[in-house]
């Protein structure tokens, strides 16, 4: 009967215990939830994103009529970030347009939060210490092992995801058959994450993979050196990324750049690009804090929690019953 809820009462008790301990653990920490705007007049502009649209229709002297309901509410925290706040927090509803599944739902919950004067480093022991106290409402008890990307490929593939041929990377993902066209280095890269190495990782071990490739930073700092790297990291339990963080980016020629370049690469796909956000820009330009920040989803954390593979089960109404 689709009026009634897609999880279990079980499930829906569960959240609620673990919205209690992630908030218990950010207020020992002297970390600040805030809110921040679910619409904003600019969005993600990431390619690899999809963002919906709509139209206010009220006063035309209130403000741009088309709006973005967020992806993330990154860009607005690290507004507050410029603006002298300090550490911070959001938990609450994102969305992305066209992830419907077993896995996916348009409408979900994610945790962000920032730390000044931290790198992505010493955020990932944060990042693992917060897992464990919600894990634990479960009585699930978990390792964390830390890897740069660069060594996973080498250990496990015995390839050099930095410096191997793209033949090389198609090469490594053996029986597994993709249509090529289309596809980059990064592409090749990820598949070999997705099909040769994700579902080999232990189901009880946190892994922190750091240091991606610079061509994968996002809103991450490279670090300049012989081999550049992205200062990010992501975060599996077993199979499963939960999260995915970086030591910030704060230069905003430089986010800029990265901006305009994702506007392009939509606009060759045929796509419509987001506007760009100015004000984010103009808070980097006016003196950003280093600062290292992550994303954390909430309904892959308590899919985690219930073993389960349906995203279905965790919340109380799915895509297919709000």
């Amino acid at each position: 009967m689709s009026w009634q809820p897609s999880a279990s009462f079980e499930a829906i008790r569960l959240r609620a215990r673990l919205n209690a301990t992630m908030r218990g653990f950010f207020a020992a920490r002297g970390v600040l939830e805030v809110e921040t705007p679910v619409m904003s007049q600019a969005g993600n502009t990431d390619p690899n994103i999809a963002s919906f649209s709509l139209a206010f229709g009220g006063h035309v002297d209130a403000g741009a009529r088309q709006r973005w309901l967020r992806t993330s509410p990154e860009f607005p925290l690290k507004r507050l970030l410029a603006a002298g706040l300090g550490d911070c927090y959001e938990l609450g509803r994102v969305f992305r347009d066209g992830e419907a599944g077993g896995r996916h739902n348009p409408e979900f919950t994610m945790l962000e939060w920032y730390r000044v004067g931290w790198d992505h480093q010493r955020l990932i022991d944060e990042c693992a210490d917060l897992l464990r106290d919600c894990l634990a409402l479960v009585g699930r008890e978990t390792r964390l092992r830390r890897m740069a990307y660069r060594d996973l490929y080498r250990e496990v593939l015995g390839i050099d995801p930095m410096l191997d041929s793209v033949e090389v990377l198609r090469n490594a993902l053996v029986d597994i058959r993709v249509e090529p066209d289309g596809l980059g280095r990064d592409d090749w890269l990820d598949l070999l994450m997705t099909h040769r190495l994700q579902p080999a990782f232990p189901a009880d071990q946190l892994l922190a993979l750091y240091d991606y490739p610079a061509s994968q930073c996002a809103l991450a700092r490279v670090r300049a050196g012989e081999m550049p790297v992205a200062e990010r990291f992501e975060i599996y339990l077993g199979p499963l990324e939960l999260a995915n963080g970086y030591h910030e980016l704060a230069d905003a020629d430089e986010q800029s750049r990265r901006f305009h370049h994702d506007a392009a690469v939509r606009s060759a796909r045929g796509e419509q690009a987001p506007a760009i956000d100015a004000r984010l820009l103009a808070g980097l330009a006016a003196g950003f804090p280093d600062c290292a920040g992550v994303a954390l989803g909430v309904d892959r954390l308590l899919m985690a929690m219930l073993d389960t593979s349906r995203i279905a089960d965790v919340l109380s109404f799915d895509f297919a019953r709000a």
